[in-house]
C-alpha cells in the first residue's frame, strides 16, 4: 500500500510554472484598459471547528478512503475470480492481474498530463471517476453467471478493468495535490498534517477493504457458488459514493487552473538536447561539460539544471522494478499459495485472500516502529544508515521473504497428494458388500498387479498406482466373495483417479469403477459427492445451491462445493419419506465421499471416505513471509520516495512521481513476462525472483556507492557557473516578438 505515498510530497511541493528571464511583458488589451472599481475581498473558506484546516479537505479524505476501499476491494478477490469463475489457468490469471496492475500505474502519466495541461486537478478528478465508475459496473456485470457466456464474461471483465485502470491510475496524481492546494501558504504545518490523515485513510480503505470483500465472496452464496457479483458490487458502491461526496464539497475548494505540463517540458528538452548533440557530433563545435547542455538553444538554464539533477536520480530508479515485481505477488502468487492452505486458525477462519490485509496492518505497524526505535538504535550505535543503505537493506528482506515463500511451497507439496503422470493411474478399491470381498488386479500376461482382502466398509487410506503401456488399458478384476468368484472388465485412462466400488445385489456381487476428479476444491473450500445404495432417488438440500439429485442403486452425484465447517443435519427426502445425514467436519481443501446406507434400523445414514485430504499447513504460516516483505517494503518505498524527492529540484516532483510509479508498473510488467514463459515449477520460481532481486540488489549498491548526494538549494549555483556562456551565445540567435 506504499505506493500511495508518494502523492504526498508533489502537493507539498506543488509544481509552478518556470516563467523564462527573457519574457519582459505580458499581454494587455486595450479594452481592459479603463479603471475599474476595487473588488470586495474574497471570503475566506469555511474551516473545521474553527481550526486553520480547510473544510474542503474533509470531502478529499472521505473521497479518497472511499476510493481505496473500491481499488483494493475489487483487486483482492481478482485472481480468484479469474481462476475459479473465469477457469483460467494460474499463470493466465497471474498474468492478467499483474497486466491490470502494472495498467494502474502507467495511466498516471495521462492523468497528470490532462491535469496540468488541460482540465485542471478538479475536472480531471470528476470526468475520470466516472470513467472508474463506470468500469465497476462492466466488471460487476461481468460477474453474473447468468448474464450470457464465458465470452460475454471475460469480455466484460477486461472492458471494465481497462476503465478502472484508466479511473484509478488518472486521478492517483491528482486528489492528494489537489487536497494541498486548500491550503494558504502560512499554513504548512496544517497541510503536513493533513497529508498523514491522507495517508491514514488510504491504507484504512485498504485495511478494511482487503478483509470485507472476500467474505462477501466467501461467505455469500448467489446463482449457485461465491457471489463475485456482490464482491465487486460493493466496491463499486464505494466508487459511487466516493464521487458524490467529493462533488458535494464543489463550492468549497480552491480550484487553481492548469499552469502547464512539465513533464512534456522535460521529455522536450531531453529530445532536443539528444537530437541537437548528434547534429553536431562533428569535432568543429566546442565540447559541452553535459549532453543536456546541448538543449541551452532553445531552453531556460534553470530548467535544463533540473532535469540534469532528475536524471541523476532517475538513474538510480533502472533498478527498481526487480522490486515491485515481488511485491506485488501477494495479491497472486502468494493468494494462490493461501488456497492450498488450512485457514481455521481457531478464533477465526480467514478467506485465502484475506491474509492480504496483513501487508497495509504491518505498513501501519512498521512505519512508526522503524522511525521512533529501530533506525535511532542503528543511529546510537555509530552505523552511518544512509537512505540507500535502507532501500538495499529492504531489498534483501524481499529476498528473505520470497526464500520462506519458496519452503512453504515445498511443505504444502510434501503434504499433497502424488499426482499420476503419463501412463499412470491411481486406483483404490471400496468394498459396500455387507461382507470381506478378495480382489484380484489381473495384468497382461496374467499375473497378479494387486491382490487385497478388503473389509465390508473398509476406508482406504491411500491410492495405489499402477503403469500402463499406452495412454488407456483395459483391467481384468477377479473378485471372490463368500462362495461366489466374479470376473469383470474395466477400462481407464492415464492421469486419472479412480474408484472401484464393489456393491451388493442380494447374494450376487457386481463392481463399477468411477472417476475421481483431482484438484476439484476451489479456494479453500470442501468438495462433495454421494453414493446412493436405496433404492429409491435421494434429494439432497445443501445450503443455499439447488438440492443435488442422486439417482437410487448406486448412483453416483458430481462434485458439490461447499464451504467448510461442520454440517451435523443435512435434509434429505426421497419421495415419500424425509431425513437427515450427518456429513460431520468438511475440512479446507478436502473431497469427500459419502455413501447413502440403511443398514440399520435407525434409519439412513451417511458413510464418509475421503478422496482428497484436507489441507494441513496453517495459512498462519505466511505471517513471516508477508512481516519480510512488508519490512522490506517500509525501508524500500518509503525511504526511496524520500531521498529521491531530496534530491529533485522542486519544479521536477511531479516528474518524479510519474517515473516512480512507472517503476511499479514495470515490475508488474515482469511478473506477467515471468508467469508466461518461465515454465518452472512454483516454488522453483519464486527462489528465481529471490536470486534475480539479490543480483539487482548488488548492482543497486554498487551504484549507491558511486553516487554523491546533492543538495537541492546547491542546484542554482550549478547552474550560474557551468551554462550562463551558451546561454549568452545562443541568446541573439533567437527572435522574440511581444506585444503590448
Amino acid at each position: 500500500m506504499l505506493e500511495e505515498r508518494e502523492s504526498k510530497e508533489p502537493a507539498m511541493n506543488p509544481f509552478r510554472k518556470n516563467e523564462s528571464k527573457e519574457t519582459f511583458f505580458l499581454p494587455v488589451s486595450t479594452d481592459e484598459a479603463s479603471p475599474q472599481p476595487p473588488s470586495l475581498p474574497k471570503k475566506p473558506p469555511p474551516k473545521i471547528c474553527g481550526s486553520n484546516y480547510p473544510l474542503s479537505i474533509a470531502f478529499i479524505v472521505v473521497n479518497e478512503f472511499c476510493e481505496r476501499f473500491s481499488f483494493y476491494g475489487m483487486k483482492a478477490v481478482l485472481t480468484l475470480y479469474f481462476l475459479y469463475f473465469l477457469h483460467w489457468s494460474e499463470d493466465t490469471s497471474t498474468s492478467v492481474y499483474h497486466a491490470f496492475s502494472s495498467l494502474c500505474y502507467i495511466t498516471p502519466i495521462l492523468g497528470a498530463a490532462i491535469a496540468d495541461s488541460w482540465l485542471g486537478k478538479f475536472k480531471t478528478i470528476i470526468s475520470l471517476s466516472l470513467v472508474y465508475v463506470l468500469g465497476h459496473m462492466i466488471k460487476s456485470l461481468g460477474a453474473l453467471p447468468i448474464l450470457g457466456g464465458h465470452m460475454v464474461h471475460t469480455v466484460l471483465s477486461l472492458v471494465g478493468l481497462s476503465l478502472i485502470a484508466l479511473g484509478t491510475g488518472g486521478i492517483k496524481p491528482c486528489v492528494a495535490a489537489f487536497g494541498g492546494d486548500q491550503f494558504e501558504q502560512k499554513h504548512e504545518q496544517e497541510r503536513a498534517r493533513y497529508f498523514s490523515v491522507f495517508y491514514l485513510s488510504i491504507n484504512a480503505g485498504s485495511l478494511l477493504s482487503t478483509f470485507i470483500t472476500p467474505m462477501l465472496r466467501g461467505d455469500v452464496q448467489c446463482f449457485g457458488g461465491d457471489c463475485y457479483a456482490l464482491a465487486f458490487g460493493v466496491p463499486g458502491l464505494l466508487m459511487v459514493i466516493a464521487l458524490v461526496v467529493f462533488a458535494i464539497g464543489s463550492k468549497m475548494y480552491k480550484k487553481t487552473p492548469p499552469e502547464g505540463n512539465i513533464l512534456s517540458q522535460v521529455v522536450k528538452c531531453i529530445w532536443f538536447a539528444a537530437s541537437n548533440r548528434f547534429k553536431n557530433r562533428s569535432g568543429d563545435n566546442a565540447k559541452r561539460e553535459h549532453w543536456l547542455d546541448w538543449a541551452a538553444e532553445k531552453y531556460p538554464k534553470q530548467l535544463i539544471m533540473d532535469v540534469k539533477a532528475l536524471t541523476r536520480v532517475l538513474f538510480l530508479y533502472i533498478p527498481l522494478p526487480m522490486f515491485w515485481a515481488l511485491l506485488d505477488q501477494q495479491g497472486s502468487r502468494w493468494t494462490l499459495q493461501a488456497t492450498r492452505m488450512n485457514g481455521n486458525l481457531g478464533f477465526i477462519v480467514l478467506q485465502p485472500e484475506q491474509m492480504q490485509v496483513l501487508n497495509p496492518l504491518l505498513v501501519l505497524i512498521f512505519i512508526p516502529l522503524f522511525d521512533v526505535v529501530i533506525y535511532r538504535l542503528v543511529s546510537k550505535c555509530g552505523i552511518n544508515f544512509s537512505s540507500l543503505r535502507k532501500m538495499a537493506v529492504g531489498m534483501i528482506l524481499a529476498c528473505l521473504a520470497f526464500v520462506v515463500v519458496a519452503v512453504v511451497e515445498i511443505k504444502i507439496n510434501e503434504m499433497a497428494p502424488p499426482q499420476p503422470g503419463p501412463q499412470e493411474i491411481f486406483l483404490r478399491v471400496l468394498n459396500l458388500a455387507d461382507d470381506e470381498v478378495k480382489v484380484t488386479m489381473m495384468g497382461d500376461e496374467n499375473n497378479s498387479l494387486l491382490e487385497q482382502s478388503i473389509k465390508s466398509f473398509q476406508k482406504m487410506s491411500h491410492y495405489s498406482k499402477f503403469h500402463l503401456k499406452t495412454k488407456s488399458k483395459d483391467f481384468h478384476f477377479h473378485l471372490k466373495y463368500h462362495n461366489l468368484s466374479v470376473y469383470t472388465e474395466h477400462s481407464v485412462k492415464e492421469k486419472s483417479w479412480y474408484s472401484l466400488v464393489i456393491r451388493e445385489d442380494g447374494k450376487n456381487i457386481s463392481s463399477m469403477m468411477v472417476k475421481d476428479a483431482e484438484n476439484i476444491t476451489t479456494n479453500g473450500m470442501s468438495a462433495v459427492r454421494f453414493v446412493n445404495t436405496l433404492h429409491k432417488e435421494v434429494n439432497i438440500s445443501l445450503g443455499t445451491d439447488s438440492p443435488l439429485s442422486v439417482d437410487e442403486d448406486y448412483g453416483v452425484s458430481a462434485y458439490r462445493t461447499m464451504q467448510t465447517g461442520e454440517y451435523p443435519a443435512v435434509q434429505c427426502k426421497t419421495e415419500d419419506n424425509g431425513f437427515l445425514l450427518n456429513l460431520g467436519l468438511l475440512d479446507f481443501g478436502a473431497a469427500y465421499l459419502f455413501v447413502i446406507t440403511n443398514s440399520t434400523n435407525q434409519g439412513p445414514q451417511a458413510w464418509k471416505m475421503e478422496d482428497i485430504p484436507a489441507n494441513k499447513i496453517s495459512i498462519a504460516w505466511q505471517l513471516p513471509q508477508y512481516a519480510l516483505l512488508t519490512a522490506g517494503e517500509v525501508m524500500f518505498s518509503v525511504t526511496g520516495l524520500e531521498f529521491s524527492y531530496s534530491q529533485a529540484p522542486s519544479s521536477m516532483k511531479s516528474v518524479l512521481q510519474a517515473a516512480w510509479l512507472l517503476t511499479i508498473g514495470v515490475g508488474n510488467f515482469i511478473v506477467l513476462a515471468v508467469a508466461q514463459f518461465s515454465g518452472l515449477v512454483q516454488w522453483a520460481e519464486f527462489i528465481m525472483f529471490s536470486c534475480l532481486l539479490l543480483v539487482v540488489c548488488l548492482v543497486f549498491s554498487i551504484m549507491a556507492h558511486y553516487y554523491v548526494p546533492v543538495k537541492p538549494e546547491d542546484i542554482q549555483e550549478l547552474a550560474e557557473k557551468q551554462i550562463p556562456h551558451i546561454q549568452r551565445n545562443m541568446i541573439n540567435q533567437k527572435t522574440k516578438s511581444t506585444k503590448l
